[in-house]
C-alpha cells in the first residue's frame, strides 16, 4: 500500500523531476487524504484507505507556517524555485485557496521574489470562480488531463463527478487562453483486470486533439516515479515518452518530459 503522505503545511523543499528545489505546499489534512480524484497511481494511496476527521488548516495558519519557513530557509541560504501546491489530495479543494494564493504571491514577493509560484491541480474545480481566478495568478497553473478518453480517464483518475467529462475540461482549459500547462501521466499495466495503457495510437491521437482544442504554453508528460495504489502499473520507457513529446512539439508547443 501506498502511504506517502505529507504532516506538515509547508515541507521541503525537495526536488522535483519537472520544477527543480520545491517547497512544498499541503492544504489538506495531514494525516490523510483529500481528493476528488482517486488515481491508481497516486502516491499518497487510495481515498478509501486514508480517510481523516482532521480539519484543512485555515488560510491565517497557512500564512503562519509559510512565512516561518521562508525566513528559515532565507536565514540558512537555502535557495528554491519554486513553492508548490500538491499535497495529500486537491489543492483547489480548500475553501481559502484563493485567499490563500493572495498571501503566497505576497511572501513570495517578500522573501523569494526570483521563484515561481505552482499548483498541481486535477482541474476538477476550475468552474468555480475563486479557483480560476486564483489560477489565473499563479505563475504555474499545472491542470492534469491523463487522457482524452472518458473511458480512460474513468479507469485511470476515477473522479467522483459522475458528470466529468472531457469536453467539459477542455471548455474549462480554453478560459485560460493557453496561458496555462497541461500536465499527464502515462502508465501502463492492468486494474481490476482492466487493460490500462494511454500510450496507444488512439489514446494518443484523442489526447493531441485536446491539446490542439486548448493551445497550452507548455505539456508535462512524465510517468510513475514512486510506489503506486495499484501494483500491476508499469514505467513507460523514456523512449515512448519522447515519441509521444515529438507529437506535441510538432504543434510548436514546449514540452517538459520526465521519465
Amino acid at each position: 500500500m501506498s502511504t506517502i503522505l505529507f504532516h506538515e503545511i509547508v515541507f521541503g523543499p525537495i526536488h522535483s523531476r519537472r520544477l527543480g528545489s520545491s517547497l512544498g505546499m499541503n492544504l489538506l489534512p495531514y494525516d490523510g487524504k483529500l481528493c476528488s480524484f482517486d488515481c491508481i497511481y497516486c502516491e499518497c494511496g487510495y481515498n478509501k484507505d486514508f480517510k481523516t476527521k482532521t480539519k484543512l488548516p485555515d488560510r491565517d495558519n497557512v500564512k503562519a507556517a509559510l512565512e516561518d519557513k521562508l525566513i528559515k530557509l532565507k536565514n540558512d541560504n537555502v535557495t528554491i524555485d519554486v513553492i508548490t501546491f500538491a499535497g495529500n489530495g486537491e489543492p483547489t479543494m480548500h475553501p481559502q485557496f484563493e485567499g490563500i494564493i493572495d498571501d503566497t504571491i505576497e511572501l513570495r514577493n517578500r522573501y523569494y521574489p526570483e521563484a515561481k509560484i505552482s499548483v498541481l491541480s486535477n482541474a476538477m474545480h476550475l468552474n468555480k470562480e475563486s479557483v480560476f481566478r486564483a489560477l489565473q495568478r499563479v505563475d504555474n497553473n499545472i491542470l492534469k488531463l491523463d487522457s482524452g478518453i472518458l473511458e480512460t480517464v474513468r479507469l485511470i483518475d476515477r473522479p467522483n463527478a459522475p458528470s466529468y467529462s472531457i469536453e467539459h475540461q477542455i471548455e474549462q482549459f480554453s478560459r485560460f487562453e493557453g496561458n496555462f500547462i497541461m500536465q499527464t501521466m502515462f502508465v501502463t499495466g492492468t486494474h481490476n483486470g482492466k487493460v490500462v495503457d494511454n500510450t496507444t495510437e488512439e489514446e494518443v491521437a484523442a489526447w493531441i486533439k485536446a491539446i490542439k482544442a486548448t493551445r497550452p504554453r507548455e505539456v508535462m508528460i512524465y510517468t510513475i516515479d514512486r510506489e503506486t495504489p495499484e501494483k500491476n502499473l508499469e514505467k513507460v520507457p523514456v523512449g515512448k515518452l519522447k515519441e509521444i513529446a515529438a507529437k506535441v512539439e510538432q504543434l510548436g508547443i514546449k514540452v517538459n518530459v520526465a521519465g
